[in-house]
């Protein structure tokens, strides 16, 4: 019953003009975000100027020396920002783009980077929205048990003009709640040079380990559950603190 309500109410949604225009805006954003990365990635260039040592830098540099799998990459990720741009592959665009994007998500907040620590989870989300608009192309894969809509309920597509106000209101909550978790949940990050990671220590309750942080990370090359680590146990310490 609750599954047959669920198809009920996507089967409204997907009738809705404003709904309609927010899937093409969001297929469209996830190509943008992939066509120019998997371009690099295709002509065999280093994808970001980040330093070796630090942790980003550093992944993304031994992913640049690994022969012909970087270039891999870079075809699936266009091969996928295409599929979602042609109305009849959209759907198999979301799916070849989800576990990609998951990946690079997951990665970002593991290494704490700032270029994409907020992009990434958005994307997930803008993905995930897809999976969820082409629910009924893709529940035919899903171990779902097949539910059938009775005769008197099945009505002709009839195209709803009227704004979703609702849904449009939880997304952006939901997306400003995001960014705001995200952007508050580590108490430092490597940021992407030495002197952006100096910025922490100013207004951190532990400016001289932020400082070892900051040059262990940088400057060391030191791993970066080593440097938290020592940042963690160090003991609070404002006297005398110079930038």
């Amino acid at each position: 019953m609750i599954l047959f309500k669920l198809e009920q109410l996507h089967r409204q949604m997907k009738q809705n003009r404003w709904l309609r225009y927010f899937t093409i805006f969001n297929r469209v954003a996830l190509a943008a975000g992939f066509l120019p990365s998997g371009f690099v990635k295709i002509m065999g260039e280093r994808f970001t100027n980040l330093s070796n040592n630090h942790p980003m830098g550093h992944y993304l540099e031994a992913l640049h020396h690994t022969g012909y799998y970087y270039p891999f990459i870079g075809v699936v990720q266009m091969s996928a920002a295409f599929l979602l741009l042609i109305p009849r592959t959209a759907t198999l665009g979301a799916l070849l783009y989800f576990p990609i994007i998951l990946n690079i998500c997951i990665l970002s907040l593991a290494v704490r980077f700032d270029g994409s620590l907020i992009t990434a989870p958005l994307m997930v989300l803008s993905n995930f929205y897809l999976l969820c608009w082409d629910y009924d192309r893709i529940k035919h894969i899903l171990p779902l048990k097949p539910t059938r809509m009775p005769y008197n309920e099945i009505k002709p597509e009839v195209i709803n003009h009227r704004f979703p106000v609702a849904f449009f209101a939880g997304a952006f909550l939901l997306v400003v709640a995001l960014v705001g978790v995200i952007t508050n949940m580590y108490t430092i990050k490597p940021r992407n040079t030495l002197s952006d990671c100096m910025m922490q220590c100013k207004g951190s309750g532990k400016p001289d380990a932020c400082v070892i942080f900051c040059n262990g990370i940088h400057k060391d090359g030191k791993p970066l559950d080593v440097s938290l680590d020592a940042y963690e146990n160090a003991k609070p310490n404002t006297a005398g603190y110079k930038p």
